[in-house]
């Protein structure tokens, strides 16, 4: 998720009056200014004029693309939500190709797994979109970018944010009968989410607490895959100590969609700066392709015992025996003649 929040205070231009601008709500043009960077989040910085000033502040509509093949679009898949977002947003759906005319007016941008790969020309619309106060909301599922055939990464990474080319599995079966639908229940990497999804625990998670609850917040991941996060970006959720790979970024917050959009289209969130410069992931790990070694079995080498001391005592003397007591029964059994 990428978002610009900078709102620098321009003087108007005398001139004709304009039409009056919707109703301010209290404090959200002002906490604007100290919107927080987050995991697919970017404030750019800029100046922008009295015109770009104005347009940021009728931004009233979320646009879902739907011209790279989306798996998601608002007719597939999220028919639900944009009747719940109707009630304060315009929702609309973009079917043809990116241009700068056709993102004016819209607040949020959402590409739900492209399944084409984007032009330059469409990736610097989409930077001047972010420039100019727009934010942008990027989903994409297991094997990323080599299974979606997209090159979404190539904008995400300028913003320090990479979707690896893997999947999140659960390690131990709890609830949700496919490994891949994962329920991360100690994924909270950052004390605000808790708080904004409305399960902040009193006296644990709040500004005087000295330590972060990563389990106040329960959420399933389903087929997703895991990120690569440095900073300016930050990562907000991981994949936890029961998911596998342990405690790896994750990109998409499927749980509840509305802190996620509130994130995006408020300023009523702002991230714990403890939690933000120091966030419990692990390191991304290589293993083994474990499907390609299944079929190619090798015989396990049984570790020897430990040699004793005297190693005399390693000789097995009754295992064979030399006796000549059948030896005047034999001979006699033969005839020797002359």
């Amino acid at each position: 998720m990428l978002s610009s929040s900078r709102r620098p205070e321009v003087a108007p231009r005398p001139g004709p009056r304009l039409p009056s601008a919707p109703p301010r709500l209290p404090g959200y043009y002002a906490a604007l200014d100290t919107w927080p960077r987050a995991a697919g989040w970017r404030q750019v910085k800029g100046i922008p004029g009295p015109q770009v000033t104005m347009e940021k502040d009728l931004r009233s509509t979320i646009l879902f693309n739907a011209y790279k093949k989306e798996i998601f679009t608002t007719n597939n898949g999220y028919k639900s939500m944009q009747k719940k977002l109707r009630s304060n947003w315009k929702i609309q759906s973009l079917k043809d190709e990116i241009t700068s005319e056709k993102l004016i007016g819209v607040k949020l941008w959402i590409t739900a797994g492209p399944r084409e790969k984007f032009t330059a020309t469409e990736f610097e619309i989409l930077k001047k979109y972010l420039d100019s106060g727009g934010d942008i909301l990027v989903m994409l599922g297991e094997g990323g970018e080599s299974r979606f055939d997209t090159n979404i990464n190539f904008l995400l990474e300028e913003y320090g944010i990479m979707v690896n080319n893997d999947a999140v599995v659960r390690t131990v079966y709890h609830k949700y009968f496919h490994p891949k639908e994962a329920l991360v229940s100690s994924g909270v990497l950052n004390r605000e989410i808790s708080r904004a999804a409305g399960k902040a625990v009193p006296g644990i998670i709040d500004e005087e607490s000295s330590g972060n609850n990563a389990q106040a917040l329960t959420f399933v991941y389903p087929f997703g895959a895991t990120l690569s996060v440095m900073k300016p970006a930050v990562a907000v959720l991981s994949t936890g100590s029961v998911c596998f790979p342990l405690n790896r970024p994750i990109l998409a917050f499927y749980h509840s969609k509305d802190v996620v959009f509130q994130w995006l289209t408020t300023g009523d969130i702002h991230l714990n700066q403890i939690d933000a410069e120091d966030p419990e992931i692990s390191d991304y790990v290589m293993l083994p392709h474990t499907a390609t070694l299944s079929k190619r079995n090798r015989e396990c080498l049984q570790e020897s015992n430990e040699i004793p001391r005297d190693f005399t005592t390693l000789f097995d003397l009754s295992i064979f025996q030399l006796d000549t007591t059948s030896f005047h029964s034999v001979i006699e059994s033969v005839p020797v003649g002359l």
